[in-house]
């Protein structure tokens, strides 16, 4: 076996070891530096569901087979979330989707949060919808949602393109709140620019530890941070070494 795959599965393992650990260490407090948008996003939803307000989580148009599938994970882990905390609501939350598959989970989602909150009755898989197969189309079926269903709201995460923007100024419009993060870095710089609150980067994969989806989640940022640090350190002590070697070789 080569070297860097020996590095590879040396980084795995210690990823998960830390995971574990984190996950079954207390401590007080989540331990995670704070995301001014996060915080806002919070006080948006409180005020959606005072306000009788309905939430729309768009999860963007990435297969669950794609390689972009992990931001789909992702923004299904957040709209389960979301759904927990505006059960209480007067409006229930909408989902939005680019693929079919990601409809389907949508739906699943919602289902199993009203069955554990004990308000199946309340279901409806038309919460859940295809909004469009295509880049334009996703868009086009959306744009209906914020503008005409009381939604306040607005959280993009998952693939997009830069066409997102356009959603997100559709949210100005209408007066809404709009949080975004797509690991796509054409729609981060567009929506960077279009979003009230955009994310940037990892953040997008550390937003369902931030919004306390389980402990898991929280653990696998803490063990990021901490892989991060340990990665840096090596770097930084592999160019030292090498420079030393250099001025060794050199005479001095």
């Amino acid at each position: 076996m080569s070297v860097d795959k020996l590095i590879g599965l040396g980084i795995i393992f210690l990823s998960a070891a830390l995971i574990f650990l984190f996950s079954v260490l207390k401590r007080p407090g989540n331990g995670l530096r704070a995301i001014p948008g996060v915080q806002r996003l919070r006080r948006a939803i409180g005020l959606a569901v005072e306000d009788g307000k309905r939430l729309h989580i768009s999860l963007g148009k990435a297969s669950i087979v794609s390689p972009q599938s992990a931001s789909a994970l992702v923004g299904l882990s957040v709209l389960e979330r979301l759904a927990e905390v505006s059960t209480v609501s007067d409006k229930p939350p909408v989902a939005t989707s680019g693929d079919g598959g990601l409809a389907l989970l949508s739906q699943d989602s919602l289902r199993a949060v009203y069955r554990e909150s004990n308000q199946l009755d309340q279901y409806n898989r038309d919460l859940g919808r295809l909004a469009g197969p295509t880049d334009f189309s996703y868009i086009a079926g959306s744009l209906p949602v914020i503008r005409g269903e009381e939604v306040y709201t607005n959280v993009l995460v998952g693939h997009f393109g830069p066409e997102a923007a356009l959603m997100c100024e559709e949210v100005e419009r209408v007066d809404g709140f709009s949080l975004a993060a797509s690991d796509s870095l054409p729609a981060q710089a567009a929506l960077f620019a279009a979003a009230q609150e955009p994310l940037i980067g990892e953040e997008l994969f550390a937003l369902p530890a931030y919004l306390q989806s389980g402990p898991m989640h929280q653990a696998s940022v803490r063990a990021q941070d901490v892989v991060r640090w340990v990665l840096i350190g090596v770097l930084v002590l592999g160019s030292l070494a090498r420079l030393a070697l250099a001025v060794m070789g050199g005479g001095f």
